[in-house]
């Protein structure tokens, strides 16, 4: 006699629900914990960054990062002061050419003017001075002379100078140039020096940490995530150091610059003894601002206003014995 098959009954919802929250209870309370741990330890790869990077610049795949056109912003480091960028991106007046020869100033925080407002800078000070030119203030802070020479190729057909002045930061330039990641872990690109010259890497730049901060919100709240993303972008975009090659930059500057008909001008946060036996080699002139006047190197290092005036006195002289006479008086 055959037995009858037994019908199988669906489980008990209660129960699977039962035991679904007895697995997710400490999975969710370890994940809690974790995330006030993280957030009490406060690892500063984690935090979000604070500085004028991360206020009023944006991810930019060729540079790293760029300003915002026409952004504002309050910055406060050794001092708080107002930042406002124009329709190019630069800390600066609109550019529109008028007819008279155009000075280009390039540069990183020291001549975008970290801790200055924007009439204290020098290059400001310098436009009562030279008014037969038009001034452009096209620093970028965080820059090194790679990213730089990048910005001058991209901005050259708007500007057209006939001057450039470039600004080299001893501080920091060659480490600057030496590596992909820089400040608050942001991504850069990177010239490779090798025998058969400068070989540009990186491009275009992955996202950094705090790209995925600002325009992430899930990022940006939780730890946890911040964490995750924090390792995916360390392991899959790891740090690239490479020689010093600041000085092949900086012919590159000056070929770049001749060939299009202007003239390269360079001067020095403090003297490079390396960098000015190089550029006397090469015949570019160049002029030091040892002595500006500057705020503590635990904000920077940057110019105060009192500085900003040194280096305009001391970079009107040496343009007016490069040819480049203004008029009036830059001292305020």
């Amino acid at each position: 006699m055959q037995s009858k098959q037994r019908p199988i009954r669906p489980g008990n919802p209660h129960g699977i629900l039962g035991s679904a929250f007895a697995i997710l209870l400490p999975v969710l309370v370890t994940l809690t914990v974790l995330e006030g741990v993280l957030r009490v330890a406060d690892f500063r790869v984690l935090r979000a960054g604070k500085s004028e990077r991360s206020l009023v610049y944006r991810h930019d795949p060729e540079l790293g990062w760029a300003p915002v056109a026409e952004s504002s912003s309050t910055v406060t480091n050794a001092r708080t002061i107002h930042a406002r960028h124009n329709r190019l991106g630069f800390r600066d007046i609109e550019f529109q050419r008028d007819g008279r020869p155009v000075l280009l100033f390039l540069g990183d925080s020291f001549v975008w003017g970290v801790d200055a407002e924007s009439s204290e800078r020098f290059t400001d000070l310098l436009r009562d001075r030279l008014s037969n030119y038009q001034l452009v203030n096209a620093g970028i802070s965080g820059f090194g002379t790679d990213q730089e020479y990048l910005l001058l190729q991209r901005i050259w057909s708007t500007v057209k100078p006939d001057v450039v002045v470039l600004i080299f930061c001893t501080d920091n330039d060659r480490a600057d140039n030496q590596t992909n990641i820089r400040y608050d872990g942001y991504r850069k690109p990177l010239f490779v020096p090798s025998d058969n010259g400068l070989t540009l890497t990186g491009q275009p730049v992955p996202w950094s940490l705090q790209n995925y901060v600002s325009n992430n919100w899930l990022v940006r709240n939780l730890w946890l995530a911040r964490t995750a993303v924090a390792a995916y972008v360390e392991i899959r975009y790891p740090r690239v150091t490479v020689p010093d090659s600041t000085e092949q930059l900086v012919d590159k500057f000056r070929d770049f610059v001749t060939d299009h008909g202007a003239r390269l001008l360079v001067g020095l946060q403090r003297r490079d003894e390396k960098l000015i036996r190089h550029l006397t080699d090469k015949g570019i002139p160049s002029v030091s601002f040892d002595g500006a006047e500057a705020y503590p190197t635990d904000f920077g290092a940057h110019w105060t206003p009192q500085g900003h005036e040194t280096v305009a006195k001391r970079l009107a002289a040496f343009l007016a014995q490069n040819g480049i006479a203004g008029n009036g008086d830059v001292s305020r």
